[in-house]
């Protein structure tokens, strides 16, 4: 797929069908995220796939939207909080790995749309209990979730802000 058509074809996938995702699709999408920038290239942040029917219990407690947990994978992005400069060794801001993750994320959802797959961002669980679920120690922060399948709907795009509303020129 063109890059510019994936953008235009990446929606929030919240319905999957019973079909397991391909090991290779799940190494393409990882590798996407393993090649997104980070800053000073200290790559601190971590995935947790989940696969399987096992995820289903752990995710139950930590994420409370139904989707998450019946997805046939679902990946968890975590910060390292404890990160310094690979260079300097001295601590890197803390916002730096957060980001990183984000942006490895992002790489990630772009690959899943790719692919052919469906996918959502969820911002929203119990980082405690989501934590406990992949077994993350206390130096890993999680960041977001992203359930990922074969889509079992096709929502129509939702309506963007014009530019010259979120772009300021100065």
């Amino acid at each position: 797929m063109e890059f510019f058509d994936v953008i235009k074809s990446r929606h929030s996938i919240r319905a999957f069908i019973d079909r397991p995702v391909e090991a290779d699709k799940i190494r393409k999408v990882l590798e996407a995220a393993n090649s997104a920038p980070s800053a000073h290239n200290a790559q601190n942040y971590v995935i947790f796939l989940m696969e399987g029917k096992n995820k289903t219990a752990k995710l139950k407690s930590a994420a409370k939207q139904e989707f998450v947990y019946t997805a046939p994978a679902v990946l968890v992005f975590c910060a390292n909080i404890e990160t310094e400069d690979k260079d300097s060794k001295r601590p890197l801001p803390n916002i730096f790995p957060v980001q990183d993750a984000t942006i490895a994320a992002s790489y990630a959802q772009l690959a899943v749309t790719a692919l052919g797959l469906g996918c959502v961002w969820v911002g929203s669980f119990d980082p405690d209990k989501l934590s406990e679920a992949v077994g993350a120690p206390k130096t890993l922060a999680p960041v977001m979730l992203m359930p990922i399948g074969y889509p079992a709907e096709n929502p129509a795009p939702k309506p963007r802000k014009k530019l010259e509303d979120i772009v300021h020129r100065v």
